[in-house]
């Protein structure tokens, strides 16, 4: 089988949309090696999250023949190569799919992550909504398949696109395997002491915008026994102003403890280290962060109202994204209380076990079979 992938974001991103078409693509490729994948991207950009490619022969890079109009090959004039390369299947994997794509003999899937850009237009500006909108309806309108992260964006891609259902096939996302590797102790050490990290902290990963809601657990702070730290590992935005501001109104600036530029590979001892992992978003596709803490071995707390139950299972904590209250009292019981914390772990790892590279890469791999067995 030969199969296109849109890869721009697997060159080009190093978080969300990048780790989630790395991932894949290394997956599929594992699987048979019969199978030929066309990863095509504007500019074969230096990563090394992609040195994996290297290791399989059945991986092919495909750019554009002129650096010139490079958005305009990927959204339209891509047909014409990948009608010369033979491609039986073309997966888009960030919400979009090329102009023109319906009218060739090429099948189509692609992956709808989240539609956050219609829960919270504002946060968007009304030139990229219409530009995201467009796209999406686009896909989702050609797509033999589409591919929903969580049962939660199938949902949305129904209520709010009006999307047949059975169009729409939901396909989770795996993580890294290597937050399921323990981290040795001088590997630890070398993490703690580059950050001077504490003994015990809260943690939370994610860009610090808004929608995350990392004030949550700054507010909630105040109730958190022993004085406890926050670590927070994420990009900063405006609203990280807003945190800080309520931080020094609060005098709550040495609770929280801001990294910078840590590197994927230290990420797992980051993740180890911690006392417990706090994911307070009010809206998410999926929340690969809950993930990367349960294969770390730490008791996750996250929020209801979108789809961080799929992502932390039944044994991981929740609570209302406004009850700063209620999470420090979360937080609170699974410091104090180590039978719970070991339940949590336990059974967290457990729940992990959904999510590997294998099963879900065979999942996908079915159903680009039966896309193709039904022309």
């Amino acid at each position: 089988m030969k199969i296109g992938y849109d890869a721009k974001r697997a060159f080009y991103n190093n978080t969300g949309l990048g780790n989630y078409s790395r991932w894949l693509l290394k997956g599929i490729a594992s699987l048979n090696l019969s199978n030929i994948l066309y990863l095509y991207t504007p500019k074969a950009k230096a990563n090394s999250r992609l040195n994996f490619i290297g290791s399989y022969p059945n991986i092919q890079i495909v750019t554009p023949q002129s650096k010139w109009f490079t958005s305009w090959w990927r959204s339209k004039g891509i047909i014409k190569d990948l009608k010369r390369d033979g491609i039986e299947l073309y997966h888009g994997l960030s919400h979009e799919l090329p102009s023109g794509i319906g009218q060739t003999n090429i099948r189509s899937v692609v992956t709808i992550h989240d539609l956050i850009f219609m829960r919270y237009p504002k946060q968007f500006g009304p030139v990229n909504y219409r530009i995201y909108l467009a796209k999406v309806k686009h896909a989702c309108l050609v797509a033999d398949k589409i591919i929903a992260i969580s049962q939660k964006t199938k949902d949305d891609v129904i209520e709010l696109l009006g999307i047949d259902p059975q169009k729409i096939e939901v396909i989770y996302q795996g993580c890294d395997p290597a937050f399921a590797i323990e981290q040795t102790a001088e590997q630890k050490l070398t993490v703690k002491e580059k950050y001077n990290l504490p003994d015990s902290y809260i943690l939370s990963v994610g860009t610090i915008e808004e929608r995350k809601n990392l004030l949550l657990i700054v507010k909630a702070l105040k109730n958190v026994v022993d004085d406890i730290p926050l670590v927070v590992v994420g990009k900063e935005t405006q609203y990280t102003q807003q945190v800080k501001a309520y931080l020094t109104a609060s005098n709550l600036n040495q609770r929280v403890i801001f990294l910078k530029d840590v590197t994927f590979a230290e990420l797992p001892a980051v993740y180890q280290l911690a006392s417990v992992f706090v994911y307070p978003s009010r809206y998410e596709g999926f929340g690969i962060p809950i993930l990367e803490a349960l294969n770390s071995g730490v008791p996750a707390i996250a929020t209801t109202g979108s789809c961080l139950k799929e992502a932390g299972g039944p044994d991981s904590l929740y609570v209302s994204p406004d009850d700063d209250a209620g999470l420090a009292e979360k937080i609170n019981s699974v410091l104090a209380n180590d039978l719970l914390r070991q339940n949590m772990i336990t059974k967290g790892c457990a729940y992990a076990t959904n999510f590997t590279e294998d099963k879900l890469s065979r999942q996908l791999m079915r159903l680009y079979q039966n896309i193709l067995s039904h022309d």
